[in-house]
């Protein structure tokens, strides 16, 4: 878990920013600590250097638009990062290992092997079927609690139960218990994803560690099913339904909102809030 507050404040910063040339310097500064000691900060809490980690954003990111915005030109998607078209094709195939050509030609094909639970069996979704559980919402601000996790999203399970219980006396009748995804595992090494554990803050509130999550226009996808599931129909909506939809995503991040969860049987209904122009 990443429980520092300034290298929480860096990351968020980071991830509002990605579009732009950020640089060490100016996320250190504005998080009011020297370039030296904040660099150090940094890479003891995430493993990783602020540069490392803005390259690796922008590049899993940039990826992750190739993906599912396929009518999109690779220029004008590296323009988005800050990279001239040359600079981005040498930058991310060093990252990839693939051309940013050939990671698009072969992106559907790797995201039917499941990097959660290898055993699951994947199938996408026709656009028709996707598009029956998808609802097109206004949803609103919310103010959460939140704890930042790196690491595979399999272990979720696990760091949402001493989560429930340390914020337990903050429930109350219209808590909801949400989670905030920033990374697609099929791009992002599944050890390195980021995403944060997040319930409905409490009028009155006074914990550091709370944020508003933004609202907005969001395409829901309303899940039924297994856990081992989950990981298929985020790949049907970004595989199938986001390229041949009407919908453009925007800048904003996903989450994910739950609603029942049968802990015996695992069985869950979640919305898989995805957020658009």
């Amino acid at each position: 878990m990443i429980t520092n507050e300034y290298i929480n404040r860096a990351i968020d910063y980071i991830l509002n920013h990605i579009n732009e040339n950020i640089s060490v310097d100016e996320i250190a500064s504005h998080c009011n600590f020297s370039r030296y000691y904040f660099s150090r900060m940094f890479k003891m809490e995430t493993g990783e250097s602020i540069y490392e980690f803005i390259k690796r954003v922008k590049m899993e990111q940039s990826a992750f638009r190739l993906k599912v915005e396929k009518s999109r030109s690779i220029t004008d998607i590296s323009c988005d990062y800050g990279y001239s078209s040359s600079n981005y094709s040498s930058a991310f195939k060093q990252h990839h290992n693939l051309s940013p050509d050939e990671f698009r030609r072969s992106i559907t094909q790797k995201s039917l092997a499941n990097p959660i639970f290898s055993d699951a069996a994947i199938g996408l979704e026709s656009f028709e079927a996707c598009n029956k559980k998808i609802s097109i919402e206004v949803l609103k601000d919310c103010p959460v609690i939140y704890e930042r996790h790196k690491g595979n999203y399999g272990d979720l399970s696990i760091h949402w139960g001493a989560f429930q219980e340390k914020y337990r006396k903050y429930f109350t009748e219209l808590t909801l218990f949400l989670d905030r995804t920033y990374d697609d595992p099929s791009i992002t090494d599944i050890d390195e994803c980021l995403y944060d554990i997040c319930m409905t803050a409490p009028e009155g509130c006074k914990l550091k560690n709370t944020y508003v999550l933004k609202g907005g226009k969001f395409a829901i996808y309303h899940f039924k099913g297994l856990v081992n599931q989950i990981y298929t129909s985020y790949q049907s909506i970004f595989n199938v339904w986001l390229p041949q939809s009407n919908c453009e995503i925007d800048d904003r991040y996903g989450f994910e909102i739950y609603r029942k969860i049968d802990c015996d049987s695992m069985h869950m209904e979640i919305d898989l809030c995805i957020p658009i122009k």
